[in-house]
This record gives structure tokens, C-alpha cells and sequence, in this order.
């Protein structure tokens, strides 16, 4: 037996709790992990509160990242005694995760440790850490520079948005945050922001096509923000999209892209490739010092997730939430 948050839904409504789960109920995989550490990310946190349909059956164990060490393996990739990290893939969603003390999983899902970067610090990172790279690397792609004019960066106090500012701004690039928390703002600046702005000038209905103003931008909100961050783009900008804080919805059109030749890439994390995770991963553990790691995330036990979720859909809790799950 093992602790584990599970989620059920039945004629006693939606709810999570932290159970006691015995081996034999964990999914069909060729690895069993001993998860150490593992994060709590928007989407666990829709998940654990209901508040978002990420959930795909029932019982299910949220958590879409975790670190930890193989204990068992019919795969010829892995052994026991390997430390190995997983992001996405649908785990936390349709196969159960990693906020619980053991994970059964597929090995194509898994990726070795990065070299550089203890068990603790990737799950600092996490999800939230490994896109914001995604979308840095994103930029570079389309050719964005340092001296190719500001970046803006949407909800940048969530796990995400806090990468970001810190992994562009370590680039040298000049960077601006938007954030819904002006009392945040040392934070904000501590991280390597240049200019703050608040979140109220992006999120509310605006025109089609704005005043130039940004290089690029890093947006985890969607919905008006996303709208207004392209109609403010420079010509040739790129904005690559990545969360959805504000909403689903993208209510804007086509003149960004045809009349200033603005580029919106979209950024997935839970089904890249493996060596796009892997070249992520690298350019973290090289872009990132120990202290970033403690700046950006707060640690808490898996008796904690529960109510933190809560905090965090609320938008109470600021950068990143590590889940220290072994006892």
C-alpha cells in the first residue's frame, strides 16, 4: 500500500482525497517508478477542484510531472535503480500520475534525469519550467534577438510566466510582465523583469490591430489577452501561445498575421517529442543556477496538495509548487 491523491466521481459528486492505494490497482505500464518529487500545475489544479474537464476516467490520480527512481522494468531503455522525469503524455489526465508514491508508466514517456539538475530541481521546474523553455526556443527559431525589442510575458507570476521572465531575461533579452498582482512586483523585478504592467491593460476587449509595442511575447492566458498581445506585436514579432488562464477563446483576426506578418506559434508540451524534450531539458539545467530553483518554487508534502490546488486556482499561489512525495 501507498499514499496517493485520487480523484473519483460518483453518485457521492466529484472529489479528491489522499488515499491509501495498493500496487495491484495501478495502470498497464513496463515501468514501475518510486516518485520523489513531484509539482502541482494549472491543469492539476483544474483537475483536483473539478474545475476544468481535464480529467478522462475515473478513479484517476492527477499529476503530470514527477521525478523519481525505477524500481521495475521490461524495457530495454531503462533499469533499476535509473532516475528518470516525466512530463505530460497524458498522465495526470487519462493515466494516473505522479502525485502519488509509486506510477506505473510507459517507457516512451520517460526521459533520463537531465545531467546538471538534481530530482528536486526538475520538478521545480516541471511542466511549467519546460514549456517556458519551449517557448524561448520557440522565439530563437523565428528569429528573435536580444536586441530585437521587448518581450512581453502574460501571467507573470504562474509557473510559466516566472520561467519565462527569468530564462529571457538571463538570454538578454528586456523583458515586460503582465500580472493581475501589482503587490508582486519585487518578485517580478527580482526575476529580471524591466517594466511591469498590469494585467487589466491586455484583458479586456480591444482592437484589431494596436500600437506596436512588442518584439515577441510569451502568453499563457489566451482569450482578450492573447488577442491583444498579437494586435500590439511589432511587424514580424512572433507570440507563441501556451496556456489558456483567461480562456479557450481567441477573439480576434486575421490582420496581425497578413498585415504586420506576425507569427503565432503554438506551443504544446504534452505530446513533443523526445528530442525536443531533451534539447528543453538541456538548455534548462545550462540556463538555470540552484538559486533560481528556490526563488521561483515553494515545496509542500502530498498531504498539502489538496487544499493548495484550491489556493491555486483562487490565483493565490505565486511561481512554481514542488509536491515532495517520497517519506
Amino acid at each position: 500500500m501507498f499514499n496517493a491523491v485520487v480523484i473519483n466521481k460518483d453518485d457521492q459528486g466529484y472529489r479528491a482525497a489522499l488515499s491509501q492505494v495498493d500496487e495491484s490497482q495501478l495502470p498497464e505500464g513496463d515501468v514501475l517508478v518510486k516518485v520523489e518529487y513531484s509539482t502541482l500545475n494549472y491543469k492539476d489544479g483544474l483537475a483536483i477542484t473539478g474545475k476544468g474537464p481535464v480529467v478522462r476516467k475515473f478513479p484517476l490520480v492527477p499529476g503530470i510531472d514527477l521525478a523519481g527512481t525505477v524500481l521495475e522494468s521490461d524495457s530495454e531503455r531503462f533499469a533499476p535503480g535509473d532516475k528518470v522525469v516525466l512530463n505530460g503524455w497524458g498522465v495526470g489526465e487519462a493515466h494516473w500520475g505522479g502525485l502519488a508514491e509509486k506510477a506505473r508508466l510507459k517507457s516512451e514517456w520517460l526521459i533520463p534525469l537531465p545531467e546538471g539538475l538534481s530530482a528536486r530541481e526538475v520538478m521545480t521546474a516541471g511542466t511549467a519550467g519546460y514549456t517556458a523553455m519551449l517557448c524561448v526556443m520557440a522565439l530563437e527559431k523565428n528569429g528573435v534577438k536580444p536586441d530585437s525589442g521587448d518581450v512581453l510575458v502574460t501571467g507573470a507570476n504562474g509557473g510559466v510566466g516566472s520561467f519565462a521572465v527569468k530564462l529571457l531575461s538571463r538570454l538578454g533579452y528586456r523583458v515586460v510582465a503582465s500580472t493581475g498582482r501589482p503587490e508582486e512586483s519585487v518578485y517580478l523585478t527580482e526575476l529580471g523583469a524591466s517594466e511591469i504592467i498590469p494585467r487589466s491593460d491586455l484583458s479586456e476587449p480591444g482592437k484589431a490591430l494596436q500600437k506596436e509595442r512588442w518584439a515577441a511575447v510569451v502568453d499563457s492566458a489566451g482569450s482578450h489577452t492573447l488577442a491583444n498581445a498579437c494586435a500590439q506585436t511589432r511587424y514580424g514579432g512572433v507570440v507563441a501561445a501556451c496556456g489558456l488562464a483567461q480562456g479557450m477563446d481567441f477573439p480576434s483576426s486575421v490582420a496581425p498575421f497578413i498585415l504586420r506578418g506576425v507569427t503565432l506559434a503554438g506551443i504544446d508540451s504534452v505530446m513533443r517529442p523526445l528530442d525536443d524534450r531533451i534539447e528543453a531539458w538541456s538548455r534548462l539545467a545550462k540556463l538555470l543556477e540552484p538559486a533560481d530553483f528556490d526563488a521561483i518554487g515553494q515545496e509542500i508534502g502530498l498531504d498539502q496538495v489538496i487544499e493548495t490546488a484550491n489556493a491555486l486556482m483562487d490565483g493565490q499561489v505565486r511561481g512554481r509548487v514542488l509536491v515532495k512525495v517520497a517519506s
